[in-house]
């Protein structure tokens, strides 16, 4: 067991290492959260977070947090003080058996033992969203504006199918997008489902609940005309850091929130690899994405080097840009793009230009970093158009 008075993120990125002759260790954090990392001789930089408390027969147990390549130290150590006190008031269910690193995240009740949807959502569902899941914010909001008001005070053996379904109905009747309809009910399966793996449900009656069709397969994408004209005025327009991320954006096929917090310490430049640590990826996981010669060309661009930590930083602040959208606005009028197209569709634009040009809808889903293939295959259409052409090309003249 070690203790690391100056245990801080760098620490966690850079210097996780088991000593010589030992095949683990146990890095404490001096905070006295409970909260300590198991760094393996197996696995040098990345460790586990684990809770260390007692259950209430005075047994030690270790209660598994995240791996630190997908959960920084300061959600760490959120989740240990939160998962603390709820065990503080429940100590009491805290099975005394409770196997080494295999302690639920929530402490066992009873099966449908009448546990309301409101008191499962603060005590359990998101202390860990707010640890697992990157858009936890967006859960909050579905569940504070609609979801609460129907089903809140309910048990969650009392969230039927019917009342869900009925719910949609009315969601629908008020006028929203049946993406936004489908969020909800998406919602509300999880947390069933959570539930049961947590062992506070018995069934998840919400399983394979029908979903509203949408009409989204073609995303808004930019065609070569399009495109050429954008970046002709993004390489001449006065305001030269928004212009950059805008191209880099459509160079990498990035999220924009990506850009805007890269730091020149991810970029390697001799290998042409931008490393977005987890902390930045919506996925919550590290991903390496390849630098085309139009991204590198964007980085040569910049003056930033030695004088910030960042790619991109706010002439104002010299941090991160908050937003860049009135800017965007500007710069789309400029250059003839049609008012609805969307920062975020630069990143279809990439996409689509990539499916185009013959590559698979694997290394679109790779690229973009889509955990699910299914978020992938809306570009199905445009690799279908790519395969008649390349089948065009081999056709022979009948008449």
């Amino acid at each position: 067991m070690t203790i690391i008075q100056n245990l801080d993120q760098h620490y966690i990125d850079h210097e996780l290492r088991c000593p010589e002759g030992k095949s683990r260790i146990e890095i404490v954090d001096p905070h006295r959260t409970g909260l300590y990392i198991e760094v393996r001789a197996a696995s040098p930089g990345a460790g586990t977070y684990y809770l260390r408390y007692k259950d209430s027969a005075g047994k030690t147990c270790h209660e598994k947090i995240g791996r630190t390549t997908e959960v920084n130290l300061g959600d760490a150590r959120a989740a240990a003080v939160q998962r603390k006190a709820t065990l503080a008031r429940t100590i009491g269910r805290v099975p005394a058996a409770a196997p080494a690193k295999s302690v639920p995240i929530a402490s066992p009740r009873p099966a449908d033992a009448g546990l309301t949807l409101e008191t499962f959502m603060t005590e359990h569902y998101f202390p860990h969203a707010k640890v697992h899941k990157r858009s936890w914010a967006r859960d909050e909001q579905l569940y504070r504006l609609r979801i609460k008001a129907k089903f809140g005070d309910l048990p969650l053996s009392g969230i039927t199918r019917l009342e869900v379904q009925r719910f949609q109905n009315a969601l629908v009747a008020e006028g929203l997008s049946n993406a936004s309809v489908n969020h909800h009910v998406q919602l509300l399966r999880r947390i069933c489902n959570l539930a049961v793996s947590w062992e506070l449900l018995s069934k998840n009656v919400l399983a394979r609940i029908p979903l509203l069709t949408l009409d989204n397969q073609i995303e808004g994408f930019l065609n070569e005309q399009q495109v050429t004209s954008l970046v002709a005025v993004l390489k001449t327009d006065a305001n030269r850091t928004v212009s950059l991320i805008l191209m880099f954006l459509l160079a990498t096929g990035a999220r924009l929130n990506e850009a805007l917090c890269a730091e020149w310490k991810q970029v390697d430049l001799e290998n042409a690899v931008w490393k977005i640590p987890a902390t930045n990826s919506k996925s919550k996981r590290m991903k390496h994405l390849p630098l085309n010669t139009s991204a590198l060309w964007v980085i040569e661009q910049l003056d930033t080097q030695g004088t910030s930590e960042l790619l991109f930083p706010s002439p104002a602040t010299g941090k991160p840009f908050t937003t860049v959208t009135r800017q965007w606005y500007r710069l789309r009028k400029k250059a003839g793009i049609p008012a609805n197209f969307r920062i975020h569709d630069l990143r279809h634009t990439f996409a689509s230009r990539m499916v185009s040009a013959g590559r698979s809808l694997f290394e679109v889903q790779k690229l973009l970093g889509h955990a699910d293939p299914r978020t992938t295959q809306r570009y199905t259409y445009l690799a279908m158009k790519s395969a008649q052409e390349a089948s065009n090309a081999a056709a022979f003249a009948i008449a």
